[in-house]
């Protein structure tokens, strides 16, 4: 989840629209991707349970 907005990563949906194909783990997740929402960096994010 990014800290920033609140927006969720799920591995299952992954992020089509910016290149991260559904069934990407968020480890596999490039370190330079950026929040779709808000532009906040992958530091950003934090592992929630849903």
């Amino acid at each position: 989840m990014c800290l920033i907005c609140g927006w969720v990563y799920d591995e299952a949906a992954g992020a089509p629209d910016e290149g991260i194909a559904p069934g990407t783990r968020w480890a596999d997740v490039p370190m330079n991707w950026t929040c779709p929402e808000c532009g906040a960096r992958k530091d950003d994010f934090e592992m929630t349970e849903i």
